[in-house]
């Protein structure tokens, strides 16, 4: 089984190893007495950046040059990229650009390219697309060497960005317009050519062909293999990637392997979002094994981290706005300074950020109904293993009912569960209890007591449950109308149907059959 949700985003790879392009030889130039620990904490960024996190918070104590504190900012802005951590990325790379005036182009590019892949994460596409831009407009200032390492860049991004929003032709097209600027890259920028290798295998695996992918991927890996400083946020994700292919494959075992090796090293820098995409795909491997140990505990790990990032990607978004806002009221201001005039552009900017904020709110709104109803969706599919059998309790001191009573009615109630006497809709506590040779009051009692429901809720999980195992077995079920399902299952009405659906499983019954229908086009898919 493989449901789509919110998953780590790859672009982040390009955004950090571009700063490898021009090296950090500007920085250490900068601080001759601090160049070692510079060295030091750049080799450490791909493999400890908590590490390079402290060197950097302590150079950033002891510096004054505009320079290098921008140079800094950004370091720690990379480290934090590398943990997952995109709120204090953001903040770092902001904060980097508050001395945007008094540095080169080169840092200049950086900056904007780092804010321009984060606020593309946050679907925040117009803003990303205006530091694009920038970006690129600067490199013409550039030496002709730096130039086509930029260019080879942007390329990279503008593809990765169509694979994100699953334009995987246009990804394709645009790659392959653009095969002669990388020719040279292997020798030239050995980064560059990792990254286009990582890039067109990811295209061959949205493209679903993946014999191609693989073969690129397992390049990458060997790439990575071979550093001289190691790379595991690097090894992480392709193995991550790898593990998805052999999914998609079947081959679930080789799968699992590559997803272990791939939480490994996501456990060594913390990346939340990597180590939660990497337990959802174990948890999907050891569904389609039957595993039901592994599934629960690797599928509980994906719970607990999705939550933490619910709260994580809202803190992002709101800080991504409010240090927009930020900015663009220090640029205006500092026109304002110049030319009245530009108070009305103030204006208009920023009923143009209330609007781009307001999109993103429904945006993000949307995303998360979404994953919910995915999360949901999950839950139902969980409950397969779980057990209903009712427990035997002490007896209850309001009704004294006979042991040998109320052990036969709990018999009666499991040959009654068994059958499909449940979908009549004119079932009802006194009907059953008739059946039952008991009283109302006996059953009723019996019901709550075991099941912790009363007689309806009982009746309609049992309804619900055979119109859910109905739609995963028999496909055809998937096109008949709700008004069929409701009637199928014992519901007097529509609407009725689609309420209780909803109180109990999370979601409407359109959506989950939205959602089954994807599952099943998945498998099909694979099957083929």
């Amino acid at each position: 089984m493989k449901i789509r949700s919110c998953i780590f985003d790859f672009r982040f790879v390009l955004a950090a190893l571009l700063f490898c392009i021009c090296g950090t030889v500007s920085i250490a130039q900068s601080f001759p007495q601090n160049e070692e620990l510079l060295e030091k904490a750049n080799q450490l960024v791909y493999s400890n950046p908590d590490e390079a996190l402290k060197i950097a918070e302590h150079l950033l104590k002891i510096s004054a040059i505009g320079t290098e504190k921008a140079s800094l900012h950004l370091l720690v802005a990379e480290s934090y990229v590398v943990k997952g951590n995109y709120n204090n990325a953001i903040t770092s790379v902001f904060e980097a650009g508050k001395h945007f005036e008094t540095i080169d182009h080169t840092l200049q590019i950086k900056i904007l390219l780092l804010k321009s892949a984060l606020l593309r994460d946050l679907y925040l596409d117009s803003q990303s697309e205006k530091y694009g831009l920038d970006a690129e407009k600067l490199t013409q200032k550039l030496s002709s060497k730096n130039n086509k390492a930029f260019k080879a860049n942007f390329i990279l991004n503008k593809v990765e960005m169509h694979l994100e929003r699953r334009r995987s032709h246009k990804a394709q097209d645009l790659l392959q317009k653009n095969e002669m600027l990388f020719k040279d890259f292997s020798f030239e920028n050995p980064e560059i050519n990792q990254n286009h290798i990582i890039v067109k295998a990811r295209i061959f695996s949205s493209l679903s062909e993946l014999d191609s992918a693989t073969i690129y991927f397992n390049r990458a890996i060997q790439f990575s293999q071979n550093r001289k400083y190691p790379n595991v946020f690097e090894k992480a994700i392709v193995y991550n990637e790898l593990g998805r292919l052999y999914f998609q494959k079947k081959e679930h075992q080789e799968s699992i392997v590559l997803l272990l090796k791939a939480l490994e090293e996501a456990k060594k820098i913390s990346n939340t979002p990597l180590l939660k995409s990497i337990n959802r795909q174990l948890a999907v491997n050891y569904l389609a094994l039957n595993n039901k140990v592994n599934y629960q505990l690797y599928s509980n790990e994906f719970l607990r981290l999705n939550n933490t990032l619910e709260q994580a990607e809202q803190e992002s978004v709101n800080n991504a706005f409010n240090l927009i806002s930020q900015e663009q009221e220090l640029y205006f201001e500092d026109e304002k300074k110049e030319h009245s005039v530009y108070f009305y552009v103030v204006l208009a900017s920023s009923i143009i950020i209330i609007l781009i904020c307001l999109l993103l709110w429904i945006k993000v709104r949307w995303k998360k109904k979404r994953l919910k109803e995915i999360i949901n969706y999950l839950e139902i599919s969980r409950n397969i293993f779980a057990k209903t059998t009712p427990e035997i309790k002490e007896p209850n001191k309001k009704i004294s009912i006979p042991l040998e009573t109320e052990q036969a009615i709990l018999a009666k109630l499991k040959r009654f569960e068994a059958s499909t006497k449940f979908t009549s809709n004119e079932m009802s506590l006194a009907v059953l209890a008739g059946q039952f040779d008991t009283n109302t009051k006996y059953l009723s009692e019996i019901i709550n007591k075991h099941y912790q429901d009363n007689f309806n809720t009982y009746i309609n999980k049992l309804r619900i449950n055979f119109i859910i195992q109905k739609l995963k077995t028999d496909p055809n079920y998937m096109h008949y109308k709700i008004s069929y399902l409701a009637e199928k299952s014992g519901f007097s009405s529509h609407s009725s149907f689609a309420t209780v659906f909803k109180s109990i499983t999370g979601i409407a019954p359109v959506t989950f059959i939205e959602l089954l229908k994807e599952e099943t086009a998945q498998n099909d898919k694979e099957t083929v």
